[in-house]
């Protein structure tokens, strides 16, 4: 079992940044891929971006490559989402996820992974 605690969301205008965190408990996070997903008031759950279960590998989606990048420090169990660049269209609640590995595969569909933070609210105004 593997809880997942995400923080770092808020309010930011157009063009600012936030850096979202996620804590995850256990001692075999090295095991478990991670990703970000967001969801936004009426729309489906969507891919951000994942990182391999030892950090050599991403994947992130095309509409947040280049603005946002994702980081792992397994001494602090723990996944980061540096967003940069954000816009009102970034608008959502942030989930971090887990998933358990033994490649270095970075998943990207809501079904592939095992486990789900509660998520962290970020607002970008115009």
């Amino acid at each position: 079992q593997v809880q997942l605690v995400e923080s770092g969301g808020g309010l930011v205008q157009t063009g600012g940044s936030l850096r979202l965190s996620c804590a995850a408990s256990g001692r075999t996070f090295s095991s478990y891929a991670m990703g970000w997903f967001r969801q936004a008031p009426g729309k489906d759950r969507e891919f951000v971006v994942a990182i391999s279960r030892r950090g050599g590998n991403t994947y992130y989606a095309d509409s947040v490559r280049g603005r946002f990048t994702i980081s792992r420090d397994s001494a602090k169990n723990t996944v980061y989402l540096q967003m940069n660049s954000l816009k009102p269209e970034d608008t959502a609640v942030y989930y971090c996820a887990a998933k358990r590995s033994v490649t270095t595969t970075t998943p990207r569909a809501v079904r592939e992974y095992d486990y789900w933070g509660r998520g962290t609210q970020v607002t970008v105004s115009s």
